[in-house]
């Protein structure tokens, strides 16, 4: 099964676009109404959702040892929106689901 992305709210709204616009399945935390929400929150509803979290908000990189999740696709703040996207992309094209168990993939 493809793999499935879920954005925190430090994820830019355009990045989310232009996945979908190239038939990735990507949720966002304000689709989601998840807006404000805990990291530890946010993570949960992910791996509940069967998504990997895409994020740039390095406190999940802590969590990643705490929390079993279904993957974190983690990007520094200053890391370009067009390297995020290809990244992403890699993910989606090259990795399976039980690949991205409770692993962060750095974009």
């Amino acid at each position: 099964m493809a793999i499935k992305f879920y954005t925190d709210e430090h994820i830019h709204p355009g990045i989310a676009k232009a996945l979908r616009q190239s038939g990735i399945d990507i949720l966002t935390a304000q689709q989601a109404g998840m807006l404000g929400i805990d990291d530890e929150t946010q993570l949960q509803f992910s791996t509940s959702q069967s998504r990997v979290i895409l994020t740039q908000d390095e406190d999940f990189l802590s969590l990643h040892w705490k929390m079993k999740h279904t993957g974190i696709a983690y990007a520094h703040r200053q890391t370009p929106m067009s390297r995020i996207i290809q990244g992403s992309t890699l993910i989606f094209e090259t990795m399976t689901e039980e690949d991205m168990q409770n692993h962060v993939e750095f974009l």
